[in-house]
C-alpha cells in the first residue's frame, strides 16, 4: 500500500502543471481562456492537478448593472481532480467589477470572488448517459470549458440592483439631480395637471375687479350712514 501511495505521488508530481506544459490544464489556447486541457489527468480516480493563472475574459461577466468588464483580468485558483465519473473542479475565480448604482446611476467598482465546485462528466460515463445536457458539464475532446460555470457563479454572486451606498437617496424625480448632492429640503411645487388651467386663471386675476372710478365702497356721497336721512325726515 505504501508503494502504491508513493507511485501515485510520483505520478501526480510528474504531471503537475508547469509554466510551459505540453498537455496540461494551462495549455489551452489563449483565445479560449476558460478552456483547460485535462489529458494529463487521464481517467485515474485520485489524480489531481492545480491551475493558478490570470486570464482576460472575452465577454462581460455579471448582470446588467454590474459585472467584470470584457477584457478584464480574472484570477483562477483551481484544483482539478479525477473521480470515477469525471473531473471535479474546485476553487475560486476573482475579478474587478464595474457598474452603476441602480438609484443614482453613479459609477461603482469593487471585487467579486466566486467559489466553484463543478463536475465535468467523462464521455460514456453513467453520469453523462443519465443526466440532461444542461444538468452537468461534459468533457469534450479531453478539454473542459469553465466559462459557463464562471458566468453563472458571478451572476449569482452580484446584486441585481447594486448601490453606491446602502442609504443612497437616488435622483430627484422632477429635475434628475442626485439628491445626495442637492440642497437640503430639495423639492418642487407641483400642481395637479387637472387643476393647472384653473391655477393659471387665478394667477391672471390680480388687483380690484370693480369698475374704474368706483371708490365708494358702499358709502353715500354725503358721508351719511345708511338710514340717517330717514331719521332726519
Amino acid at each position: 500500500m505504501i508503494r502504491d501511495r508513493e507511485r501515485m505521488v510520483q505520478f501526480v508530481s510528474d504531471h503537475a502543471v508547469t509554466s510551459e506544459p505540453s498537455h496540461g490544464p494551462d495549455s489551452a489556447p489563449r483565445r479560449d481562456p476558460f478552456v483547460l486541457d485535462v489529458r494529463s489527468l487521464g481517467r485515474r480516480p485520485g489524480t489531481m492537478s492545480e491551475v493558478h493563472r490570470t486570464v482576460a475574459t472575452p465577454d462581460k461577466l455579471g448582470v446588467e448593472m454590474i459585472g467584470i468588464p470584457a477584457g478584464s483580468d480574472v484570477d483562477l485558483d483551481l484544483r482539478l481532480e479525477s473521480v470515477s465519473e469525471g473531473i471535479l473542479v474546485t476553487g475560486t475565480a476573482c475579478g474587478e467589477t464595474a457598474g452603476q448604482c441602480s438609484r443614482c446611476l453613479e459609477p461603482i467598482d469593487g471585487t467579486v470572488t466566486v467559489f466553484l465546485t463543478e463536475l465535468f462528466a467523462y464521455p460514456d460515463s453513467v453520469t453523462e448517459q443519465t443526466t440532461e445536457e444542461d444538468d452537468v458539464h461534459r468533457i469534450v475532446d479531453d478539454r473542459i470549458d469553465l466559462e459557463q460555470a464562471i458566468i453563472d457563479a458571478v451572476a449569482l454572486e452580484l446584486p441585481m440592483s447594486p448601490l453606491c451606498s446602502p442609504d443612497c437617496p437616488g435622483l430627484c424625480q422632477v429635475c434628475g439631480i442626485r439628491l445626495a448632492v442637492a440642497e437640503p429640503g430639495h423639492a418642487h411645487e407641483l400642481i395637479d395637471p387637472r387643476w393647472a388651467g384653473l391655477a393659471n386663471k387665478f394667477s391672471e386675476l390680480t388687483g380690484d375687479d370693480k369698475p374704474d372710478g368706483d371708490t365708494s365702497d358702499g358709502d353715500t356721497s354725503d358721508g351719511d350712514k345708511p338710514g340717517d336721512q330717514e331719521r332726519r325726515d
